[in-house]
Protein backbone atom coordinates (compact mmCIF):
# COMPACT_ATOMS: atom_id res chain seq x y z
CA UNK A 1 0.00 0.00 0.00
CA UNK A 2 1.28 3.46 -0.92
CA UNK A 3 0.40 6.22 1.56
CA UNK A 4 0.56 9.86 0.49
CA UNK A 5 1.06 12.54 3.12
CA UNK A 6 -1.79 15.11 3.14
CA UNK A 7 -0.62 18.55 2.00
CA UNK A 8 -1.60 20.18 5.28
CA UNK A 9 0.45 17.65 7.23
CA UNK A 10 3.42 18.08 4.88
CA UNK A 11 3.38 21.84 5.44
CA UNK A 12 3.27 21.39 9.21
CA UNK A 13 6.06 18.79 9.23
CA UNK A 14 8.37 20.95 7.12
CA UNK A 15 8.22 23.59 9.87
CA UNK A 16 8.53 21.06 12.72
CA UNK A 17 12.01 20.74 14.23
CA UNK A 18 12.06 17.51 16.22
CA UNK A 19 14.94 17.25 18.73
CA UNK A 20 17.83 14.82 18.36
CA UNK A 21 16.92 11.32 19.51
CA UNK A 22 18.31 9.44 22.46
CA UNK A 23 19.00 5.71 22.61
CA UNK A 24 18.46 3.19 25.38
CA UNK A 25 21.01 0.54 24.47
CA UNK A 26 20.24 -0.50 20.89
CA UNK A 27 16.73 1.00 20.89
CA UNK A 28 15.19 4.42 20.56
CA UNK A 29 14.57 5.68 24.10
CA UNK A 30 10.99 5.64 25.35
CA UNK A 31 11.37 9.31 26.27
CA UNK A 32 12.25 10.17 22.67
CA UNK A 33 9.33 8.13 21.33
CA UNK A 34 6.94 9.98 23.63
CA UNK A 35 8.46 13.37 22.77
CA UNK A 36 8.18 12.70 19.04
CA UNK A 37 4.61 11.44 19.39
CA UNK A 38 3.56 14.51 21.36
CA UNK A 39 5.07 16.86 18.77
CA UNK A 40 3.79 14.95 15.74
CA UNK A 41 0.23 14.31 16.90
CA UNK A 42 -0.21 18.06 17.30
CA UNK A 43 0.19 18.32 13.51
CA UNK A 44 -3.02 18.18 11.42
CA UNK A 45 -3.91 14.68 10.13
CA UNK A 46 -0.84 13.02 11.59
CA UNK A 47 -2.82 10.69 13.86
CA UNK A 48 -5.02 9.62 10.93
CA UNK A 49 -2.00 9.03 8.69
CA UNK A 50 -0.23 6.98 11.37
CA UNK A 51 -3.38 4.90 11.87
CA UNK A 52 -3.56 4.24 8.12
CA UNK A 53 0.08 3.15 8.21
CA UNK A 54 -0.51 0.71 11.05
CA UNK A 55 -3.57 -0.78 9.35
CA UNK A 56 -1.60 -1.27 6.12
CA UNK A 57 1.05 -3.19 8.02
CA UNK A 58 -1.03 -5.29 10.40
CA UNK A 59 -4.57 -5.36 8.99
CA UNK A 60 -6.08 -8.60 7.75
CA UNK A 61 -4.83 -8.22 4.16
CA UNK A 62 -1.83 -6.01 4.93
CA UNK A 63 1.85 -6.58 5.40
CA UNK A 64 3.79 -3.71 3.85
CA UNK A 65 3.47 0.00 3.16
CA UNK A 66 5.35 2.74 1.35
CA UNK A 67 5.08 6.11 3.03
CA UNK A 68 5.58 8.82 0.42
CA UNK A 69 7.87 11.34 2.10
CA UNK A 70 9.35 12.72 -1.12
CA UNK A 71 8.09 16.27 -0.70
CA UNK A 72 9.53 16.40 2.81
CA UNK A 73 12.85 15.05 1.51
CA UNK A 74 12.88 17.72 -1.20
CA UNK A 75 12.03 20.55 1.19
CA UNK A 76 14.42 19.53 3.98
CA UNK A 77 17.06 17.57 2.11
CA UNK A 78 17.05 13.79 2.05
CA UNK A 79 20.19 13.59 4.20
CA UNK A 80 19.14 16.32 6.60
CA UNK A 81 18.85 15.32 10.27
CA UNK A 82 15.42 16.91 10.56
CA UNK A 83 14.08 14.74 7.73
CA UNK A 84 15.57 11.62 9.30
CA UNK A 85 13.97 12.50 12.65
CA UNK A 86 10.57 12.78 10.95
CA UNK A 87 11.02 9.36 9.36
CA UNK A 88 12.03 7.99 12.76
CA UNK A 89 8.90 9.52 14.26
CA UNK A 90 6.70 7.72 11.73
CA UNK A 91 8.58 4.46 12.41
CA UNK A 92 8.02 4.85 16.15
CA UNK A 93 4.27 4.93 15.50
CA UNK A 94 4.58 1.33 14.28
CA UNK A 95 6.99 -0.21 16.81
CA UNK A 96 10.25 0.49 18.65
CA UNK A 97 13.16 1.42 16.34
CA UNK A 98 16.40 -0.38 17.14
CA UNK A 99 19.72 -1.42 15.63
CA UNK A 100 20.99 -5.00 16.06
CA UNK A 101 24.48 -3.98 14.92
CA UNK A 102 26.68 -2.46 17.66
CA UNK A 103 29.07 -0.99 15.09
CA UNK A 104 26.35 0.87 13.18
CA UNK A 105 24.14 3.84 14.08
CA UNK A 106 20.37 3.54 14.43
CA UNK A 107 19.96 3.93 10.64
CA UNK A 108 22.37 1.83 8.58
CA UNK A 109 23.57 2.97 5.15
CA UNK A 110 23.03 0.57 2.26
CA UNK A 111 24.95 1.96 -0.65
CA UNK A 112 26.14 0.24 -3.83
CA UNK A 113 29.59 -1.32 -4.20
CA UNK A 114 30.34 -2.54 -7.69
CA UNK A 115 33.00 -4.97 -6.43
CA UNK A 116 30.76 -6.67 -3.81
CA UNK A 117 28.96 -10.01 -4.12
CA UNK A 118 26.15 -8.99 -6.53
CA UNK A 119 23.52 -10.73 -4.38
CA UNK A 120 24.36 -8.77 -1.22
CA UNK A 121 22.24 -5.83 -0.09
CA UNK A 122 25.05 -3.51 -1.19
CA UNK A 123 25.71 -5.43 -4.42
CA UNK A 124 24.46 -4.71 -7.90
CA UNK A 125 22.65 -7.96 -8.74
CA UNK A 126 19.39 -9.68 -7.93
CA UNK A 127 18.81 -9.96 -4.17
CA UNK A 128 16.44 -12.93 -3.79
CA UNK A 129 13.53 -13.15 -1.36
CA UNK A 130 14.49 -13.28 2.31
CA UNK A 131 13.70 -12.15 5.80
CA UNK A 132 16.32 -10.15 7.66
CA UNK A 133 18.24 -11.82 10.51
CA UNK A 134 16.60 -15.12 9.64
CA UNK A 135 18.82 -17.09 12.03
CA UNK A 136 18.09 -15.14 15.22
CA UNK A 137 15.59 -16.48 17.74
CA UNK A 138 14.05 -12.98 17.89
CA UNK A 139 14.33 -11.43 14.42
CA UNK A 140 12.97 -7.90 13.94
CA UNK A 141 9.20 -7.75 13.53
CA UNK A 142 9.59 -5.08 10.86
CA UNK A 143 12.37 -4.18 8.46
CA UNK A 144 12.33 -0.74 6.85
CA UNK A 145 14.15 0.97 3.98
CA UNK A 146 14.24 4.71 3.40
CA UNK A 147 15.26 5.69 -0.13
CA UNK A 148 17.58 8.68 -0.22
CA UNK A 149 18.62 8.16 -3.84
CA UNK A 150 17.27 5.67 -6.42
CA UNK A 151 19.47 3.96 -8.99
CA UNK A 152 20.24 6.80 -11.46
CA UNK A 153 20.23 4.20 -14.25
CA UNK A 154 16.71 3.09 -13.38
CA UNK A 155 17.13 -0.40 -11.87
CA UNK A 156 16.84 -1.93 -8.41
CA UNK A 157 13.08 -2.34 -8.07
CA UNK A 158 11.96 -3.61 -4.67
CA UNK A 159 10.18 -6.97 -4.69
CA UNK A 160 7.80 -8.27 -2.04
CA UNK A 161 5.75 -11.41 -1.65
CA UNK A 162 3.11 -12.59 0.80
CA UNK A 163 4.94 -15.47 2.50
CA UNK A 164 1.90 -17.10 4.05
CA UNK A 165 -0.07 -16.97 0.80
CA UNK A 166 2.86 -18.68 -0.91
CA UNK A 167 2.92 -21.39 1.78
CA UNK A 168 -0.79 -22.09 1.32
CA UNK A 169 -0.18 -22.89 -2.36
CA UNK A 170 2.36 -25.60 -1.49
CA UNK A 171 1.58 -29.29 -1.14
CA UNK A 172 0.93 -30.72 2.32
CA UNK A 173 4.14 -32.76 2.06
CA UNK A 174 6.22 -29.66 1.33
CA UNK A 175 4.62 -27.77 4.22
CA UNK A 176 5.42 -30.64 6.57
CA UNK A 177 9.08 -30.59 5.54
CA UNK A 178 9.30 -26.81 5.91
CA UNK A 179 8.00 -27.12 9.49
CA UNK A 180 10.94 -29.34 10.47
CA UNK A 181 14.04 -27.87 12.12
CA UNK A 182 16.34 -28.76 9.24
CA UNK A 183 17.42 -25.38 7.86
CA UNK A 184 20.35 -23.11 8.56
CA UNK A 185 21.96 -20.08 6.97
CA UNK A 186 24.73 -17.60 7.63
CA UNK A 187 26.77 -16.67 10.65
CA UNK A 188 25.71 -15.09 13.93
CA UNK A 189 28.04 -12.77 15.84
CA UNK A 190 28.34 -9.21 17.15
CA UNK A 191 24.56 -8.76 17.31
CA UNK A 192 22.16 -7.69 20.02
CA UNK A 193 18.43 -7.42 20.42
CA UNK A 194 17.69 -10.43 18.19
CA UNK A 195 18.04 -13.29 20.68
CA UNK A 196 20.37 -16.22 20.25
CA UNK A 197 21.53 -18.07 17.16
CA UNK A 198 18.80 -20.37 15.82
CA UNK A 199 20.42 -23.36 14.12
CA UNK A 200 18.86 -25.44 12.74
CA UNK A 201 15.49 -23.75 12.40
CA UNK A 202 12.15 -24.52 10.74
CA UNK A 203 11.11 -22.31 7.84
CA UNK A 204 7.52 -22.44 9.09
CA UNK A 205 8.05 -21.19 12.63
CA UNK A 206 4.95 -20.67 14.75
CA UNK A 207 1.22 -20.81 14.19
CA UNK A 208 0.13 -21.23 10.54
CA UNK A 209 -0.58 -17.85 8.99
CA UNK A 210 0.88 -15.96 11.95
CA UNK A 211 4.45 -17.06 12.67
CA UNK A 212 7.61 -16.21 10.81
CA UNK A 213 8.38 -17.82 7.48
CA UNK A 214 12.12 -18.08 8.11
CA UNK A 215 13.28 -18.13 4.53
CA UNK A 216 16.16 -16.82 2.51
CA UNK A 217 16.63 -18.07 -1.03
CA UNK A 218 20.39 -18.02 -0.49
CA UNK A 219 20.11 -21.08 1.73
CA UNK A 220 19.38 -23.11 -1.40
CA UNK A 221 22.91 -22.52 -2.66
CA UNK A 222 24.89 -21.89 0.51
CA UNK A 223 23.53 -24.44 2.97
CA UNK A 224 23.81 -28.21 2.86
CA UNK A 225 20.24 -29.51 2.83
CA UNK A 226 18.78 -32.96 2.32
CA UNK A 227 17.02 -33.50 -0.99
CA UNK A 228 13.49 -33.37 0.41
CA UNK A 229 14.05 -30.23 2.47
CA UNK A 230 15.82 -28.53 -0.42
CA UNK A 231 12.97 -29.38 -2.80
CA UNK A 232 10.41 -27.99 -0.34
CA UNK A 233 12.38 -24.74 0.06
CA UNK A 234 12.80 -24.53 -3.72
CA UNK A 235 9.05 -24.91 -4.20
CA UNK A 236 8.48 -22.06 -1.74
CA UNK A 237 10.99 -19.90 -3.61
CA UNK A 238 9.05 -20.47 -6.85
CA UNK A 239 5.72 -19.56 -5.23
CA UNK A 240 7.19 -16.39 -3.77
CA UNK A 241 8.29 -15.27 -7.23
CA UNK A 242 4.88 -16.13 -8.72
CA UNK A 243 3.15 -13.96 -6.14
CA UNK A 244 5.56 -11.04 -6.07
CA UNK A 245 4.80 -7.36 -6.45
CA UNK A 246 7.49 -4.90 -7.50
CA UNK A 247 7.99 -1.15 -7.56
CA UNK A 248 10.91 1.25 -7.69
CA UNK A 249 11.43 3.42 -4.63
CA UNK A 250 11.97 7.10 -5.29
CA UNK A 251 13.70 9.69 -3.12
CA UNK A 252 11.83 9.96 0.18
CA UNK A 253 9.86 6.73 -0.20
CA UNK A 254 9.85 4.82 3.07
CA UNK A 255 9.17 1.08 2.75
CA UNK A 256 8.10 -0.76 5.90
CA UNK A 257 7.69 -4.56 5.77
CA UNK A 258 5.99 -6.73 8.37
CA UNK A 259 8.40 -9.68 8.50
CA UNK A 260 5.71 -11.96 9.94
CA UNK A 261 3.77 -11.62 6.70
CA UNK A 262 5.97 -10.59 3.78
CA UNK A 263 9.44 -11.39 2.49
CA UNK A 264 11.40 -8.87 0.46
CA UNK A 265 14.24 -8.57 -2.02
CA UNK A 266 15.49 -6.46 -4.93
CA UNK A 267 15.75 -6.72 -8.68
CA UNK A 268 19.22 -6.16 -10.14
CA UNK A 269 20.47 -2.64 -10.60
CA UNK A 270 20.98 -1.52 -14.17
CA UNK A 271 24.31 -2.54 -15.69
CA UNK A 272 27.04 0.06 -15.80
CA UNK A 273 27.18 0.82 -12.07
CA UNK A 274 30.98 0.90 -12.22
CA UNK A 275 30.67 4.01 -14.39
CA UNK A 276 28.48 5.82 -11.86
CA UNK A 277 30.38 7.78 -9.18
CA UNK A 278 29.89 6.18 -5.76
CA UNK A 279 28.30 9.37 -4.44
CA UNK A 280 25.60 9.17 -7.14
CA UNK A 281 24.66 5.50 -6.83
CA UNK A 282 21.51 4.16 -5.17
CA UNK A 283 21.43 4.84 -1.43
CA UNK A 284 19.03 3.45 1.15
CA UNK A 285 18.93 3.68 4.92
CA UNK A 286 17.77 0.65 6.89
CA UNK A 287 16.06 0.63 10.26
CA UNK A 288 14.57 -2.29 12.21
CA UNK A 289 11.51 -2.26 14.44
CA UNK A 290 10.51 -4.43 17.38
CA UNK A 291 7.02 -4.58 18.85
CA UNK A 292 6.80 -4.47 22.62
CA UNK A 293 5.15 -7.91 22.64
CA UNK A 294 7.12 -9.37 19.70
CA UNK A 295 3.86 -10.44 18.03
CA UNK A 296 4.01 -8.14 15.01
CA UNK A 297 1.04 -6.02 16.14
CA UNK A 298 1.34 -2.26 15.95
CA UNK A 299 2.60 -0.27 18.87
Amino acid sequence: MFIDIPSGLEAALIDLALPAWKLDGPALAASTMQEYRTELTASPQFAETAATLRRALTGKSGGYAVLRLGNLAKALGARDELFLRLATGFAAEVAVPFSPFPRWPLWKDIGVKADKDPGKSSGTGYNAFHMDLVNGTLPPDFTTLLCLRPDPLGGGASILSDAHAAVVRLSQDHRALLAESAYHYGTFFDLYGVGEEYKPFPILDGDPGEGFVRFTAKMLERSELGRGHADAAGALAEELVKGQVSFTLQTGDYLIVNQRRFLHGREALQSGQENVPAAHRRLLLQLFLRTASGTGSAA
